[in-house]
């Protein structure tokens, strides 16, 4: 890892940051929880220790002292500075800022925002709850910092997420633990970070009666038996404080160690490295977990849309279906269509009769507005109530599939009722209805000005031979039954024998198909629109499609560069 590789080296770690912090992780999948704080746990990583660690490698080092509640972490570094620095003991577990003594001469360094930029500085007073106190000390060698951090166990969530972005921040542990807790679970937890990221440790054993000499002998034990057998263990006797600091016997293990790091610029220059090389070692792996989860999620949004766009591609088909099978003629579209042209069997009377037949449809049309426009009204009413019930089966299918699955019930919670259509579907169906009313009319219109059918056009009217349009649409006989078929039947062939006389065949063929087609088109419009409601809850936590493709090739990057 040479100088020369780090510019490159800072680009793509800063890249991976940005990407990282932007990703989404927010869909109900499994493990996103440990993914989340991963991705925190990293993002810190990169932030507060690679980026600052890399631009100046010759900068302090950096120890982080953390431990259990209660374990004597402030005590020991009070002690170590022969003066009260940080406050020890009554604060816990409350709230409280970090402390950071340095030597004066490097307070520069830890003063700038290039490292934990996230924490607002103050210099010998107590800083809030987001920020770090500096307590400049003449007794601390220059090149060498003491950070006091929150208990790794508080009660408080805020001290434990601190604890560990600081920890995340240091060149090397100082871990302080007791004869009565060191077996705990959660020390253990934050060892094991540290022998996976290669993080220089060291272990104080704190409070050691005289008595229980075989504790530091089991201590050892398990720390080879975790993979970390070249961790310095520290063992300091139980003692009466002195003005609140430990007496110089007891402290003598510690200090001893810790002056012999701080004269030797060279130890402490191999520490670091040792630090950041392994940090950047389990970087790729530490991503390629994140990058799973992402892919995971990008799974899980896939799944989500997929289940809206079946339910309301179902709605659609439910619709063409029922324009298909006759449906939309039943009730009162039958009984206005018998208005205007009477009974199937009298139609049927008259179909070897065309001109006579025609002419007799446009007296019946141009007789006055009313049957014809109830006739309209009774189709757009019809259309209208298929539509919104298609709709509110489709919701009520989508609803139900995000339901069954974790992360769309999550994004369900709190909707306003997702399972029904929207409350104002109906009022843009009518408009739409009215829409396709109006081309079909204009496409009669148009058909109708070739000069060979404009005459015979007239002589039914535009509205007149549009509506017989409309219901050639709907027929299909296959959906009707009794007498619905015979009047149907009679609309069928009277619609199509009257249409053929005045268009030709396949003239009629292409107008009913092109209605066919526009209503369709405006339906799925309806309905596409419906479904955005579904996407509109899952478009803000949904990751980019590419983002596990991005970390993925930011790993191959960094491990090109490392």
């Amino acid at each position: 890892m040479s100088d020369s590789t780090h510019p490159d080296l800072s680009t793509v770690l800063h890249r991976l940051s940005d990407e990282l912090r932007a990703v989404r992780l927010e869909l109900a999948v499994p493990h996103v929880e440990d993914a989340r704080r991963l991705r925190a746990q990293v993002v810190d990583q990169i932030d507060d220790y690679l980026l600052p660690r890399l631009a100046q490698m010759d900068a302090p080092l950096l120890m982080v002292v953390g431990g259990s509640t209660g374990a004597g972490k402030s005590t020991l570094v009070n002690s170590l500075l022969g003066e009260q620095v940080t406050p020890a003991g009554v604060l816990r577990p409350t709230t409280r800022a970090p402390v950071l003594a340095c030597n004066p001469a490097d307070l520069e360094w830890f003063s700038s925002d290039r490292i934990l930029p996230g924490l607002s500085r103050t210099v010998g007073a107590g800083a809030g709850p987001e920020g770090l106190q500096l307590a400049p000390v003449e007794s601390l060698p220059a090149g060498l910092a003491l950070l006091d951090s929150p208990d790794i166990d508080s009660v408080e969530e805020v001290n434990r997420e601190l604890s560990r972005q600081l920890l995340a921040a240091a060149d090397a542990w100082l871990f302080v633990t007791t004869a009565a807790r060191y077996a705990d679970a959660v020390p253990w937890e934050l060892l094991n970070a540290a022998r996976d990221r290669g993080t220089a440790l060291s272990v104080v054993l704190d409070r050691v009666p005289a008595d229980a000499g075989e504790v530091a002998g089991h201590l050892r034990q398990m720390l080879v038996d975790r993979g970390l057998p070249e961790t310095q263990l520290l063992v300091v006797p139980e003692a009466t404080l002195e003005d609140g600091l430990l007496p110089a016997t007891a402290l003598a293990p510690v200090r001893e160690w810790l002056d012999s790091l701080a004269a030797d610029a060279q130890s402490r220059a191999e520490l670091v490295r040792r630090t950041l090389s392994g940090a950047l070692k389990i970087l790729p792996d530490r991503v390629r977990e994140l990058e799973h989860i992402v892919f995971e999620q990008i799974s899980a949004s896939e799944q989500l849309e997929a289940d809206v766009e079946r339910a309301y591609a179902a709605g659609v088909e439910e619709v063409d279906e029922a324009v298909r099978n006759g449906s939309v003629l039943r009730g009162e579209v039958l009984a206005r269509w018998h208005d205007v042209v009477g009974t199937g069997d009298f139609m049927r009377a008259m179909e070897s009769r065309i001109g006579w037949l025609r002419d007799r449809a446009r007296a019946l049309f141009s007789a006055g507005p009313q049957p014809e426009r109830q006739l309209q009204t009774a189709v757009e009413s019809s259309v209208d109530a298929l539509v919104h019930s298609a709709a509110d089966r489709a919701a009520e299918r989508a609803a139900l599939s995000w339901r069954q699955r974790p992360a769309g019930r999550e994004l369900l919670e709190g909707a306003q009722r997702m399972d029904a259509a929207s409350p104002d579907l109906m009022e843009k169906t009518r408009a739409a209805v009215r829409e396709w009313q109006s081309f079909v009319f204009d496409l009669v219109s148009s058909e109708g000005a070739d000069k060979r059918t404009t005459a015979r056009v007239a002589s039914l009217g535009v509205n007149g031979a549009g509506l017989v349009v409309m219901l050639a649409v709907f027929v299909q006989t296959g959906g009707l039954t009794g007498a619905e078929v015979v009047v149907a039947g009679g609309t069928s062939a009277v619609g199509q024998r009257v249409l053929e006389a005045i268009f030709g065949d396949q003239a009629v063929r292409s107008l009913a198909e092109q209605a066919r087609k526009d209503l369709l088109e405006r339906v799925t419009a309806l309905l596409d629109e419906e479904a955005e409601r579904f996407s509109r809850r899952l478009e803000p936590v949904a990751p980019a499609p590419g983002a596990a493709d991005d970390l993925r090739q930011l790993v191959r990057e960094l491990e090109s560069v490392a």
